[in-house]
C-alpha cells in the first residue's frame, strides 16, 4: 500500500502546514531544520546555491528529521519537475506561473500518461512512496505553482482553475517587485495586501491550498491566523545571519559602569 502524501492528509483534516526554506546545501543543514517539528522542508533549488548533487541528500536528511521534503524547481521546464519528483521529492513548487497554460505544463510534468507527459522511472520516488505505481504516484506527488507577477495575478482565477494544481504559494517579494514597489517578504498596505486576498481567494473558490513565504516566526502566525494553509515561517540563510549577529553583538557590547566585569568599586 502507498504512503499518503502528509501534506495532503493534513489540508484534508483541515490544519495549516508549517514549514521552513532550505537555500544552502548542506544535509545536516536540512535535518537540523527538520527536527525543529515543522511540516515540511522546501530545498529552494531557484534563488538557493542548491544543485541537485546536494538536493537529494537534503531530502534524504529531511525525511530522517520528520518533516515532509519538498523541493522549489528551477523553472516551469518539464525535465527539471520530473527529476526532482524522481529524487524523492513529495512536491514541487513551481515558480513565475503566469497563465493556466503554464500552471498545466507543470501539472503535466507531475503526472504520468494519459493525465501528464511524466517519463517513468521513479528511481528513489518508488522508495519514498512506496509504490511504483503510476496511479499511486499521481495521486501523491504535490503540484505547488507561484504567482509572484503582475500578469499571473491578472490571470490568478485562471490558475488557479487549471485541473491537477494542488495549490498556490505566493512569494511576497517579487509580487511586490512586479507591482512596482519595494522587494519585502512582510505585506504592504494597499495593492500589494490586496493582491495576497485575492490570491489567497482564488484559492477557496476552487478548494486548492493557498501558501506563502514569511520573513519570521510572527508574521507565519499572522498568515495561518488569516487562513492560509502553507506557511513558510522562516529561511535558514536568515535564521543564521541573524542569530550569528545577534550573539556576536552581545559578545562585542561594551560594558557599563555596572557592569562587574568592570573592576572593583
Amino acid at each position: 500500500m502507498a504512503n499518503a502524501n502528509p501534506l495532503k492528509e493534513a489540508w484534508a483534516a483541515g490544519r495549516t502546514v508549517f514549514g521552513l526554506w532550505a537555500t544552502m546545501p548542506d544535509s545536516f543543514g536540512a535535518e537540523m531544520l527538520a527536527r525543529t517539528g515543522v511540516d515540511y522542508v522546501c530545498v529552494d533549488q531557484q534563488h538557493g546555491v542548491i544543485g541537485y548533487d546536494s538536493m537529494v541528500p537534503m531530502l534524504q536528511a529531511i525525511e530522517a528529521g520528520g518533516a515532509t521534503p519538498i523541493t522549489r524547481v528551477l523553472s516551469g521546464d518539464p525535465y527539471r519537475i520530473m527529476k526532482a519528483l524522481d529524487a524523492g521529492a513529495w512536491g514541487v513548487i513551481v515558480p513565475m506561473i503566469e497563465s493556466a497554460e503554464d500552471a498545466a505544463r507543470a501539472v503535466a510534468a507531475c503526472r504520468y500518461p494519459p493525465r501528464g507527459i511524466r517519463s517513468f522511472g521513479p528511481v528513489r520516488a518508488s522508495a519514498v512512496i512506496g509504490s511504483a505505481d503510476p496511479e499511486d504516484l499521481d495521486r501523491e506527488a504535490l503540484c505547488l505553482v507561484m504567482v509572484e507577477t503582475r500578469e499571473g495575478l491578472e490571470r490568478v482565477a485562471e490558475i488557479s482553475a487549471t485541473p491537477g494544481v494542488d495549490g498556490i504559494y505566493i512569494g511576497p517579494a517579487d509580487l511586490a517587485v512586479s507591482l512596482g514597489l519595494q522587494p519585502s517578504l512582510e505585506i504592504q498596505e494597499g495593492e500589494h495586501a490586496e493582491a495576497m486576498s485575492r490570491i489567497q481567494e482564488a484559492c477557496k473558490e476552487r478548494g486548492i491550498a493557498a501558501g506563502i513565504h514569511s520573513p519570521d516566526g510572527g508574521w507565519a502566525k499572522k498568515h495561518a491566523e488569516d487562513g492560509f494553509d502553507m506557511v513558510t515561517v522562516a529561511t535558514d540563510a536568515a535564521l543564521l545571519a541573524d542569530s550569528a549577529g545577534r550573539e556576536v553583538g552581545l559578545a562585542r557590547a561594551e560594558r557599563t559602569e555596572a557592569d562587574p566585569d568592570q573592576g572593583y568599586s
